[in-house]
């Protein structure tokens, strides 16, 4: 009688398995939507379009945050990010909206990569898998065998996040798709009627609802082709207003935008709203002190910085291992990004990563 009375009672500190379940706390799993990644604390994720830069974030960007990419004078990597970002989006069948500062947004959609076939990603990932392994005992390459592959476990990958290549355009059937609005900004006198077409695109996107997630993507807001040069505060105004609306419902909103035309305080105010925070450089063509530093300098194409990563329902701050990595083309297809590695000095790579933290203080690249 004892023993059945112990094991009936239950402790204040536990918790009871049959009433909870991770599908039950939310709408979204319950979708099976192969574009959403659930996350910790009732987060949810949708796939940046680059399966490494998913990782670096944890995940990929949060549902309900505003991305903002700061892009580069020099050289247009912005494009990568942001093309990357909206195939992702065409490929899940998800609501698009894109503003452009050009005259036909549309034309932009032509440029976007069409995913890599099955055998072509598992044979880069594989490759990726091997010159990873390469970095830590690079002499060692002989000794090398092959990995076995799960195809199941890449297959379940592929349907959150796809490697695209980016000397294949998207097919014509899916640009088609009645879910993609494209808005040219030059016919926009206010930032008002930009406001307007994003809030009738996530007016049919509502927060409670799981059964879709929208995707919002404007190219370089304070272009000087839109006009809004004199609009600095109207412009503050709006990405306030978009992160609110963006906060309430089932999308994500990315922004690139130049900060060498923008007013160094409004520029701060602009990094400031953004729940992620990225930007992008570009890397000089015969910087012989950095191709002696860096592994795979003849391979890089630019750096991504990362100066902020959005949380939600979390005080605790989210700490990376970098914050600058490289951005290179795997075989000129498909955008690979890598954290930063210094080269082998004496043949040793031990040497290396032992006075990597040395160097970072002369250095502008963190590793």
């Amino acid at each position: 009688m004892a023993t059945s009375t112990r094991t009936g009672r239950t402790s204040s500190f536990s918790r009871n398995s049959s009433s909870f379940s991770p599908a039950s706390s939310s709408p979204l799993h319950q979708q099976q939507n192969p574009g959403i990644k659930l996350g910790p604390n009732a987060s949810a994720f949708v796939s940046s379009g680059i399966p490494d830069l998913d990782r670096i974030l944890g995940g990929g960007f949060l549902l309900g945050t505003l991305v903002m990419i700061m892009e580069d004078s020099d050289a247009p990597h912005h494009l990568l990010l942001l093309r990357n970002f909206m195939s992702q989006g065409i490929v899940h069948r998800q609501p698009l909206l894109f503003a452009s500062p050009s005259k036909e947004p549309r034309a932009f959609l032509g440029t976007l990569p069409s995913p890599l076939s099955s055998s072509s990603s598992s044979s880069s990932k594989d490759e990726k898998q091997e010159e990873k392994g390469l970095r830590i005992a690079w002499q060692y390459k002989k000794y090398l065998e092959q990995p076995a592959i799960d195809p199941h476990s890449k297959d379940v990958k592929q349907e959150f996040s796809n490697d695209f290549d980016l000397r294949k355009p998207l097919e014509r059937h899916l640009l088609g798709a009645k879910n993609i609005e494209c808005v040219t900004m030059q016919d926009s006198s206010s930032l008002a009627v930009i406001r307007d077409h994003c809030s009738n695109f996530l007016t049919k996107l509502p927060r409670n609802d799981g059964s879709n997630v929208g995707r919002i993507a404007i190219q370089s807001l304070c272009a000087p082709q839109c006009g809004y040069t004199e609009m600095d505060w109207d412009m503050v105004s709006f990405i306030r207003s978009l992160r609110a609306m963006v906060r309430s419902s089932n999308a994500v909103a990315v922004i690139t935008f130049p900060t060498s035309l923008l007013p160094p305080s409004f520029s701060k105010r602009w990094q400031h709203l953004a729940d992620t925070l990225l930007s992008v450089g570009s890397i000089p063509d015969e910087d012989k002190d950095l191709a002696k530093l860096l592994t795979g300098y003849q391979d890089m194409v630019g750096l991504l910085h990362v100066h902020k990563v959005a949380q939600i329902n979390s005080q605790v701050p989210v700490i990376l291992e970098a914050t600058t990595f490289s951005l290179k083309l795997h075989r000129r297809r498909s955008l690979v990004i890598e954290r930063l590695n210094q080269a082998p000095v004496d043949g040793s790579s031990g040497t290396s990563y032992g006075t990597a933290g040395s160097c970072s203080k002369s250095s502008s690249v963190d590793f």
